[in-house]
């Protein structure tokens, strides 16, 4: 790979990096003690020093634990959460930084696989600490110049990414806040006036997503006043992908009610089985009936960076807009969503704006255009380009692109272990990263398809699941779908894990799982 990747073999060196730049060394801070100084410069360099040991170091670190698990009431006890008439001294709230580090879940950890985002990269994360510390908000060229400019450069990358040459866009605070921009937006645009006489404007709507979509669609739709019975399902095939003959159906039975079909949120990605809906058939069936085709490439998007693998994404050009968050896949660090759009003329402002004169004046001495925070249904709004920004300069596209295949790599690997290993047996192959499978414990082997199978073998993963928490030796979610009974959902997304870490994660599931 381009650029040092985070990972338990040279992570230290990149933290003693870390400290040296920050005034640090050999764990201590170059000043005297926080008694002797007592000013918030000397607490910030104790805690980042906390940050880098307990956080960075021993986070990365195969030989911690992934979290130190505490029931509630206990957790609560031990964190001292009850805030007082007077302040503490800055000794006491070091030791409040260092218990909130160390009873966190440590999500750079290596075997943490629970969720969609994993891994710790240290350029993007020194574009946290500097937008944190900058603590500006991302309206105006006026107070964040550099911000301004450089969101639309990374916007513009990303469009291009997708198969646009122009269009528009704007960071958003999570990819359902970037489902909710599209309905909205797709609304707009097929009912101007709905901005200015609300609902009463409006025929009833219907909008069409898969059954393995994510849940942010029927919130989307719940939020705007659309309404949850007017989100049409669409069947799914075996491996989760959208079937477009059934999509056909599904807008005209919503006609066939009085129903104005209005949008289609097709899927890159599902958030459990990581499938990718088949966006060109889906974008003939949209264009056929002047539909918005939304994508919602949350997850799945970042594949757009490989070469190997991009034709998963086939046909996303077609879109009118896609949702797409680097926080995932790239390690870009919580919060790093986009919203784009193919649009031309301004669409995604003429629906947001309010043109508050005490922030978007328009005889400021400068071009008043670059002032793009009235694209927002925010006000104040964090600055998320920096974090990609930063990283993507480090590594460039072709390293970020040695990710997602290594990313690949690795489930391919895992998921051959796992049929050579008994008790493990895959829910469907995998179409990404996202690796669902079933462990079947001895008591329970042999027994399959008879009365009771499905009902003990549901209660597997829940029991494994709390014993590897509690143990704090690595986190995989799991859930039920589909009329299929839980099973895990295993992620593998962050370049620093080996396949001595899958090794081990298999390993790990035999032994909290063999007694059961």
């Amino acid at each position: 790979m381009n650029g040092p990747v985070c990972s338990p073999q040279n992570g230290e060196c990149e933290v003693e990096t870390l400290k040296r730049a920050m005034g640090l060394q050999n764990g201590h801070p170059l000043t005297t003690s926080l008694e002797e100084q007592g000013d918030g410069q000397s607490f910030l360099k104790e805690a980042f020093n906390v940050i880098l040991e307990e956080v960075l170091r021993k986070g990365t670190n195969v030989q911690e634990k992934v979290c130190e698990w505490q029931d509630p009431a206990e957790l609560s006890a031990l964190l001292d959460l009850e805030l007082r008439e007077g302040g503490e001294n800055q000794q006491q709230l070091l030791k409040r930084v260092q218990d909130v580090a160390r009873y966190s879940v440590k999500t750079c950890h290596p075997y943490f696989f629970n969720q969609l985002f994993s891994g710790t990269d240290y350029h993007s994360l020194a574009g946290r600490f500097l937008t944190e510390s900058l603590n500006t908000s991302q309206y105006t060229y006026e107070v964040a110049p550099v911000f301004v400019l450089m969101e639309n450069e990374v916007l513009s990358k990303l469009r291009h990414m997708v198969g646009w040459p122009d269009g528009d866009g704007i960071f958003c605070p999570g990819g359902s806040m970037s489902n909710m921009y599209a309905m909205n937006v797709a609304r707009y645009r097929a009912f101007p006036q709905v901005k200015v006489q609300g609902m009463w404007a409006l025929p009833r709507l219907a909008i069409f997503t898969s059954q393995e979509s994510h849940y942010s669609v029927c919130k989307a739709a719940s939020f705007q006043g659309i309404g949850l019975e007017n989100i049409f399902t669409v069947k799914v095939d075996e491996r989760g992908c959208m079937i477009p003959e059934d999509l056909e159906d599904k807008i005209e039975l919503a006609r066939s009610q009085g129903s104005v079909p209005l949008l289609v949120s097709a899927t890159s990605g599902t958030t459990i089985q990581g499938a990718f809906d088949p966006l060109d058939r889906i974008a003939d069936i949209c264009a056929r009936n002047s539909l918005w085709l939304h994508v919602d490439a949350a997850w799945g998007g970042s594949v757009l960076f490989s070469s190997t693998h991009k034709h998963l994404l086939k046909g996303i050009e077609r879109a009118d807009s896609v949702a797409w968050n680097p926080h995932k896949m790239l390690m870009a660090g919580l919060q790093c969503s986009v919203f784009l759009m193919k649009d031309t003329t301004d669409l995604l402002k003429r629906c947001h704006c309010a043109n508050a004169t005490y922030l978007f004046q328009q005889d400021k001495f400068y071009d008043v255009s670059l002032d793009t925070g009235d694209k927002s249904i925010q006000c104040g709004r964090k600055v998320d380009c920096l974090k990609l920004w930063l990283m993507w300069k480090a590594v460039g596209s072709r390293g970020l692109g040695q990710r997602v295949d290594k990313a690949f790599e690795n489930t391919r690997y895992l998921v051959g272990k796992m049929k050579t290993r008994e008790g493990f047996q895959l829910v469907n192959e995998p179409q990404f990263v996202n690796v669902c499978f079933w462990f079947i414990p001895p008591s329970l082997r042999g027994s399959e398809g008879t009365e009771g199978f499905q009902e003990k073998l549901s209660k597997v993963a829940p029991i494994i699941k709390e014993r590897m928490v509690r143990k704090g030796c690595m986190m995989v979610g799991y859930q039920p779908q589909k009329g299929r009974v839980n099973f895990f959902r295993m992620v593998i997304i962050s370049p620093q894990i080996t396949r001595k870490d899958l090794d081990f994660f298999l390993d790990e599931i035999e032994r909290l799982g063999n007694d059961l």
